[in-house]
């Protein structure tokens, strides 16, 4: 029942479309322009850093608030890491599959840095120097964001190996298993980017949309 109420709490919070209602103040629909994306990124492009800062910021935001209350209102429990995880994944469904938006929203990774810095800031800087070493080396922000969320996979297997959530085995394997969703559906949901990679025609960041 606490896995369930994680994820429908973090889901709802997941609704806000910070990008979308961002757009709306300047009577846009964000998803109609740029990429199509409801994210910080075509924020950014679409309506300048001011727009994509303000969705990377509430993006970020509504997943830590989702995963602080529900660790707070689970704490006694002996899995509460475990639950504030379903949380950042209802957060993550809620930010990429909005019902009302006829489930048409962004693509997760700004939901997922809310995510690292809720779990644990010693998480951080490894996720955060991946996606900023591919950026700068490329300037392909969705490079950033699947290396970013590959190495917070990897790194929440060591983190918890090495004691740091404080688990047992059964919970631990269930914490990767929900990491691994979150890495799949930040790939899944950069299918067309990968696509664009693969081909050599994927946008640049600072360059205009082809």
């Amino acid at each position: 029942m606490e896995r369930i109420i994680c994820l429908i709490v973090g889901y709802a919070c997941g609704l806000f479309q910070t990008g979308y209602l961002v757009g709306k103040l300047h009577h846009i629909d964000i998803r109609k322009q740029g990429s199509g994306n409801a994210g910080s990124t075509n924020a950014l492009r679409v309506m300048g850093w001011k727009a994509g800062a303000l969705t990377f910021i509430g993006d970020v935001l509504k997943c830590v608030l989702a995963v602080v209350a529900m660790r707070f209102v689970f704490r006694e429990t002996e899995f509460a890491p475990l639950l504030g995880m379903y949380a950042g994944l209802g957060a993550t469904l809620g930010h990429n599959f909005p019902f009302y938006l006829k489930f048409k929203g962004g693509k997760g990774i700004a939901v997922l840095a809310g995510l690292v810095v809720s779990t644990s800031v010693w998480m951080v800087p490894i996720p955060l120097a991946a996606f900023l070493v591919a950026v700068l080396l490329t300037r392909y922000v969705s490079l950033g964001s699947l290396l970013a969320s590959t190495t917070f996979f990897l790194e929440m297997i060591l983190f918890g190996e090495l004691g740091g959530f404080e688990m047992v085995m059964k919970y631990r394997l269930e914490l990767y298993g929900i990491a691994f969703i979150l890495m799949l559906l930040a790939w899944i949901r950069h299918k067309d980017n990968i696509k664009r990679l693969l081909e050599g025609k994927e946008n640049r960041f600072g360059s205009k949309k082809s």
